[in-house]
């Protein structure tokens, strides 16, 4: 987890090192709902291992927001922080290995430094800056386009995710995303 933190900046190891006692280790089983819609988010999760996805639920029907796996942040972040109750869902797709911080305790730790509070603000802008583009993605681009823009960017996903989670995700028709597969060279 060092290592991702100093990707999004980089504080002092010893700031680190107390910020980390706070992380705690958590385990769930594949198909656990880790939060549910109307849920206040409690905690903060980075992803040891595992797949998880965040998602909506209309009429009965699965609209995938996001994947998460390793190494990345987990939850639902609006909820977690403003303590708001959750719109959406978040559901481990596989077994998962998780770390959590709870809500007060990552307070605690960016008020008590400043460079904790740094840290977590660039990445949310960067977690900001990643949802306007994936807006944009499907509001600009035919299916195919963002078929492919999805392998390149994550070709991982392809063998791990179940594939009616990913044309939720990419808002494509299961029966094209199979299409696609099948015709779209990776």
């Amino acid at each position: 987890m060092k290592l991702f933190l100093d990707q999004i900046h980089k504080i002092d190891q010893g700031i680190v090192e107390e910020y980390l006692l706070f992380w705690q280790p958590v385990e769930f089983k594949r198909k656990t709902l880790i939060t549910s819609e109307g849920q206040i988010e409690k905690y903060m999760y980075f992803v040891k291992e595992g797949l998880q996805k965040s998602y909506y639920l209309n009429d009965g029907k699965e609209h995938i927001i996001a994947f998460t796996y390793p190494p990345s942040f987990s939850g639902i972040p609006e909820s977690f922080f403003t303590q708001t109750k959750s719109n959406y869902y978040l559901e481990c797709i596989t077994s998962s290995s998780l770390l959590r911080i709870s809500f007060a305790d990552h307070q605690q730790m960016m008020q008590k430094y400043r460079p904790i509070e740094t840290l977590f603000r660039i990445g949310t802008e960067r977690l900001l800056a990643g949802i306007i583009q994936r807006h944009y993605e499907l509001l600009a681009f035919d299916i195919e386009t963002r078929f492919k823009i999805f392998t390149s960017r994550s070709p991982h996903l392809l063998n791990l995710v179940p594939h009616k989670d990913i044309a939720s995700y990419l808002r494509i028709n299961p029966t094209n995303f199979s299409k696609l597969l099948r015709s779209v060279k990776i």
